[in-house]
C-alpha cells in the first residue's frame, strides 16, 4: 500500500516545480501574491502540499512568507546569486579537502553509486533525475567532510540555490560537463588529494564568465517577458 505521506511529499515536489517554472517564466512577477485558493484548484491539492510547496520555495529565496498576508514571489538580484555561488564555491571546496583526508571506503562506495546514477539519468536526458542524484552526489560530500558544522552549513545554502542548481543545468552541455566535473572530483577523494579535491570543487560549483552568462540568460527570460 502507498504510503500517504509520501505521496503527499512528492505532490509537493510537483507543485513546487510547477510553481518555480511559472515564475521563471514570467507568468508570476515580482511582489506578485499568490493566490492559495486558487493555486490549489490549479494543481488540484489540498492547501498542505500547497504550503510545503511554498515553504520550499521561499528557502531557496523564490517567494516571501508573511504572516497573515500570504506568500509573495521574489526575485534574487543577479549580484545577489554571484555572492552565494561565491559562498557556496568555498564551502564545498573545503569539504573536498577534507573529504579527501577523512572519507570513508564505505563513503566513497556511495559517491560513486550517486555519480552513476547521475550517468544513468544523463543517458535518459532526464535533467530533473540528475539534478537529484547530483544533490545526493553532494550531500555525501559534505557528510564525508567529517565536519557536521560545515556539512549543516553547506546544505542550507545548497538548498537556497537549489533551484539555480537545477536552472544550469539546462543550459545546453552542461550535463555532461558537470559529470565530467564529478568523476575528476571521485578521483581525487580516490587518491586522497586534498589540494586537488578542492580545486575539482570550487571549479565544480562556481558559476562565472560564460556560464554565469548562459545561466542568466535562462533566468533573465522572465524578466524580458515583463519588460516586453
Amino acid at each position: 500500500m502507498a504510503d500517504p505521506d509520501r505521496i503527499g511529499h512528492r505532490r509537493a515536489d510537483e507543485v513546487r516545480a510547477a510553481l518555480e517554472q511559472a515564475i521563471f517564466s514570467g507568468e508570476f512577477a515580482d511582489g506578485d501574491r499568490l493566490d492559495e485558493v486558487k493555486l490549489a484548484e490549479r494543481f488540484d491539492v489540498s492547501r498542505t502540499p500547497l504550503r510545503e510547496a511554498f515553504q520550499a520555495l521561499a528557502e531557496a529565496g523564490l517567494l516571501e512568507l508573511i504572516p497573515r498576508r500570504g506568500a509573495f514571489v521574489r526575485h534574487p538580484s543577479f549580484m545577489e546569486l554571484v555572492e552565494m555561488f561565491e559562498v557556496m564555491a568555498e564551502l564545498e571546496a573545503m569539504c573536498g579537502r577534507l573529504a579527501a583526508r577523512r572519507i570513508s571506503d564505505e563513503a566513497l562506495e556511495d559517491m560513486k553509486q550517486a555519480e552513476n546514477a547521475c550517468e544513468a539519468a544523463l543517458n535518459r536526458g532526464d535533467t530533473d533525475d540528475y539534478y537529484w542524484e547530483n544533490e545526493r552526489f553532494h550531500s555525501l560530500l559534505y557528510e564525508a567532510s567529517g565536519n557536521s558544522f560545515l556539512a549543516a552549513e553547506a546544505r542550507k545554502l545548497h538548498k537556497r540555490l537549489q533551484t539555480f542548481r537545477r536552472l544550469q543545468l539546462r543550459v545546453r552541455g552542461r550535463m555532461n560537463q558537470s559529470m565530467s566535473e564529478h568523476r575528476a572530483i571521485l578521483k581525487a577523494l580516490e587518491e586522497g588529494d586534498p589540494v586537488r579535491a578542492e580545486a575539482e570543487l570550487r571549479t565544480h560549483v562556481s558559476v562565472q564568465g560564460e556560464r554565469f552568462n548562459d545561466l542568466m540568460a535562462n533566468y533573465g527570460r522572465s524578466e524580458i517577458r515583463r519588460a516586453g
